[in-house]
């Protein structure tokens, strides 16, 4: 009750957030008729990305306070997150500066340039959901959303980077071995996130969508029973849960792998005790500013789209989005 209690007040707090600038270059959404559709259309989809947030800050700030405390995450916030937050999620966005107050400070550009992604993620949502707009305006809009974002001075970018970035590295893969469940539950995240595209791209009609946002959810929800069994063993990849997607907009599909390998980077940079504390700021600067190069450590679309069965095959990543059909 708490803790329930506690996250209201950061809730109260978010609610300003918006209006009040830190001075970084923050931007808001892009302006159209389109926006909170997705919201009010699949509001139970929505709240789950505020749970999200929650997920992804609290992590952040416990790794940064003490990474070896295994069972702060891998057990009493998992237990918060999976058995309360993500069953009655909050209804408004999470104030996350309020959740991660130490590391917003030190990691703000890595706070900013994951912010101006997830609503890159979110407009997105919306232009699906928006059934006024016709299909090849849909189209374009995305991409205009696209070009907007990439103009932004904290823009992933939409060359696809190799994996030796987040599996190579002498911190690689450390967090995913010291918290087998949390790691899980990201990627669970992140799974959700882009079928949900696919959801959104495959179905023609409302009810179509909607029937496959449900069965998008209620396969999300499976995956937190008995963890980490049927939690994804491997990074979702756009290209490989979301592939029609991915096919008409390769350049979003390939943002959103490269912020979701930058989420897994920077959790095992904080876990990483090859990595000093007073050195993982640094560390978290260099692999952003990769992620931002479109001139090196990149690989061609074709090998981009193949990647998922080189890799583990999309399985291993929670299935292909959208619904499940039968021959």
């Amino acid at each position: 009750m708490k803790a329930r209690l506690w996250l209201g007040l950061l809730l109260v707090v978010s609610a300003r957030s918006a209006a009040a600038q830190t001075g970084r270059d923050e931007e808001f959404y892009y302006p159209g008729a389109f926006n909170w559709t997705f919201r009010r259309v699949y509001p139970d989809a929505a709240r789950l990305f505020n749970a999200f947030d929650y997920g992804h800050a609290v992590l952040y700030e416990r790794l940064l306070a003490d990474p070896a405390d295994t069972d702060a995450l891998e057990q009493r916030a998992y237990d918060f997150l999976v058995h309360d937050l993500l069953v009655r999620p909050p209804r408004f966005a999470i104030a996350e500066e309020a959740v991660m107050p130490r590391y917003s400070r030190a990691a703000w550009r890595a706070q900013l340039m994951f912010d101006q992604a997830h609503i890159l993620h979110r407009q997105i949502y919306d232009v699906y959901t928006d059934v006024r707009i016709a299909p090849d305006a849909r189209i374009a809009l995305v991409e205009r959303l696209t070009d907007r974002y990439l103009a932004g001075r904290y823009a992933f970018t939409a060359e696809p980077k190799v994996m030796d970035l987040m599996e190579g590295q002498p911190y690689s893969l450390e967090f995913k071995r010291r918290f087998p469940k949390f790691n899980g539950l990201i990627w669970a995240y992140h799974w959700l996130q882009v079928g949900l595209y696919e959801a959104l791209e495959t179905e023609t009609s409302e009810d179509g969508k909607r029937a496959a946002v449900g069965e998008s959810l209620a396969r999300f929800r499976a995956m937190l029973v008995d963890p980490p069994r049927r939690l994804p063993s491997v990074m979702p990849m756009t290209s490989a849960v979301a592939p029609a997607f991915s096919a008409r907009h390769p350049r979003a599909a390939v943002i959103f792998d490269n912020l979701h390998m930058m989420h897994d980077v920077i959790s095992d940079i904080l876990t990483s005790g090859r990595v000093p504390a007073e050195g993982k700021m640094a560390a978290i600067a260099a692999a952003l500013d990769e992620f931002q190069r479109g001139d090196r450590n990149v690989m061609s679309l074709e090998h981009w789209r193949m990647m998922g069965d080189h890799v583990g095959g999309v399985a291993a990543m929670g299935g292909i989005g959208g619904r499940r059909r039968t021959p």
